[in-house]
């Protein structure tokens, strides 16, 4: 691809963020807890334990890592949610992507690691207590577009740290 495509890109439709937190939980569950950098695999990110994806879904790939926004928790609290970073389950927290332009698909550069976006991530009752009234639908793709997580699978292995670069790869 030509060379003044990415600067195009992240000057005309922002599409380029910030890596703000690195989240694991090493015995699962939610919260995750902030790191300053964790290595990503196929397998997820180290130090973390996803029960769901290993009991239930057979260590699915495609949900290797969520990642979430950090306008979209901002946005949330403001609505008087309880949220905090990590308390929804991502792994990892960015700061300045046009969360609603994201489509499965996509490819999306996070320091050394690029990942391919699988889902929207349906919310579950695990994160009730980062909702009013336990409301955790209020970031279901299919009720409210724009404001869910995100799964992915990991295409290249790499670390990824507090303050990475965050750029979508146009892969057409």
């Amino acid at each position: 691809r030509p060379v003044g495509c990415r600067f195009l890109l992240r000057w005309c439709f922002r599409m380029s963020g910030v890596v703000h937190s690195v989240n694991v939980s090493p015995e699962g569950g939610v919260p995750k807890i902030p790191v300053r950098s964790a290595n990503v695999n196929t397998g997820g990110v180290e130090g973390d334990c996803n029960k769901f994806r290993a009991e239930r879904r057979g260590g699915d790939p495609n949900r290797a890592v969520c990642i979430f926004s950090l306008e979209k928790i901002e946005g949330l609290k403001r609505e008087g949610h309880p949220i905090e970073v990590g308390s929804t389950g991502e792994n990892i927290t960015i700061r300045g992507l046009e969360w609603d332009s994201l489509e499965v698909g996509m490819r999306l550069e996070i320091g050394g690691s690029t990942l391919e976006l699988s889902e929207p991530c349906a919310p579950c009752s695990k994160i009730g207590g980062s909702f009013i009234e336990r409301r955790f639908d209020r970031v279901d793709h299919a009720l409210e577009f724009g404001w869910s997580r995100w799964l992915s699978r990991v295409v290249r292995e790499g670390t990824v740290s507090v303050g990475d670069a965050v750029d979508i790869i146009i892969t057409e």
